[in-house]
């Protein structure tokens, strides 16, 4: 799990691993010849009654049915980004954290660090003015991980030391390829989210924390060619949010695939555009992902910003393990990264509807997309028989 390089080994003994491949699981764990090694996390949730809590770092598709099956058994959950693959399992594993009481975070390191605290504060103090346009984009997935109008490669026989049903869990019935099961399953429909679903936890967040921001009312997508099993390269998405108390209706841009939204004009020559740009009626602000360190446009080196006034957490690991350890609420739970990510999902569904020719409206609180019938089919899928969440 994306746990175990950080300060939380410290905190936390590793008593088990769960991996498809307990070959590979020896690997992870060098530092723990003590650790238990299993293929099947459902012989976890049998057997190791006593552990606390779980890291749960597997593609997408497993994240919500392992989340759920863990959270019932009691145990706190701590579940890497994106927190599920479809908008009804983000809504219901959210249901249960209230449900269970258990601690719960999502991976998104950005949230607990100074710069997303320092950007939420720089924007809510009045820094940039009123905020009615935020402009966002990533380079994923170009370089790392093949999509676009594309067949997935051809089944080859399934190794004996790997555990396919488990991993393919609740997806559907495909046969088994290397090159779809290790990385390169991010940018398949049936198991992973695309350049979103990876970089949109770290890049969307600070705009939704520090703008208030719910659920887009709107939103359209328009995208290079896909297929029926990949992603396409590249995306455009646009999402328009009301108004907010004082705050004004705000447009979000997203781009993926190295495209880059239109440079400021008050951006020096030479200096690189970042991953997200604030344009505020007083000023420009700009960060790049994981939590980075805002700035403004132009460039200001004497500007000290607001005193600081949100506060301030451990890593997002050490947050965790502090907030089960002394009965808090976690920094990242699930009532805050559930809202994320149903933003994020909702731009597979835009880009899956982009034919239509419409702007999608969405009614966040009956779940439903109201001037296309069909996008509603999106909003989840049917599970692989033997598979519940």
């Amino acid at each position: 799990g994306a746990a175990g390089g950080g300060k939380v080994i410290k905190l936390a003994n590793i008593y088990a691993i769960c991996d498809v491949d307990p070959n590979y699981s020896g690997h992870i764990i060098k530092g723990y010849p003590k650790a238990k090694i299993y293929s099947d996390w459902r012989e976890i949730l049998d057997k190791e009654k006593s552990i606390d809590a779980v890291v749960i770092g597997t593609p997408d598709h497993n994240h919500a049915p392992i989340a759920a099956a863990f959270m019932r058994a009691g145990k706190h959950i701590y579940i890497e980004k994106p927190m599920a693959k479809t908008i009804f399992e983000c809504r219901k594993l959210a249901e249960l954290a209230k449900e269970t009481n258990v601690v719960t975070q999502m991976g998104n390191q950005g949230h607990a660090t100074e710069g997303t605290r320092k950007t939420v504060e720089w924007i809510q103090s009045g820094v940039i003015g009123l905020v009615r346009e935020v402009q966002l984009s990533t380079n994923r997935p170009m370089g790392f991980w093949p999509q676009g109008d594309m067949k997935r490669p051809a089944g080859v026989t399934v190794p004996k030391n790997i555990n396919y049903n488990v991993w393919l869990g609740p997806a559907p019935e495909k046969p088994y390829n290397p090159e779809a099961f290790h990385f390169n399953w991010r940018g398949l429909w049936d198991y992973g989210t695309g350049a979103m679903g990876d970089m949109g936890a770290h890049i969307f967040d600070a705009p939704i924390w520090a703008l208030n921001l719910g659920m887009p009312i709107k939103i359209q997508a328009t995208s290079s060619p896909y297929s029926t099993d990949y992603m396409p390269l590249c995306e455009l998405v646009t999402y328009e949010f009301p108004a907010r108390g004082y705050m004004p209706p705000v447009k979000v841009t997203w781009c993926d695939g190295g495209l880059r939204p239109p440079r400021p004009e008050t951006l020096e020559a030479g200096r690189a555009m970042r991953d997200a740009t604030y344009y505020g009626d007083k000023g420009i602000l700009t960060h790049g992902s994981h939590g980075a360190m805002p700035e403004l446009i132009p460039a200001d080196k004497d500007f000290k910003g607001p005193d600081a006034w949100l506060p301030r957490t451990g890593n997002i690991f050490e947050d965790w393990i502090d907030a089960i350890k002394n009965g808090k609420k976690s920094c990242n739970d699930f009532s805050i990264s559930a809202k994320l990510t149903e933003i994020m999902l909702l731009t597979n569904i835009a880009v899956k509807n982009q034919r239509s020719n419409i702007t999608l409206e969405y009614d966040a609180t009956n779940l439903k997309i109201t001037n296309l019938t069909e996008a509603n089919d999106l909003f989840h899928y049917e599970y692989r028989s033997g598979w519940s969440l």
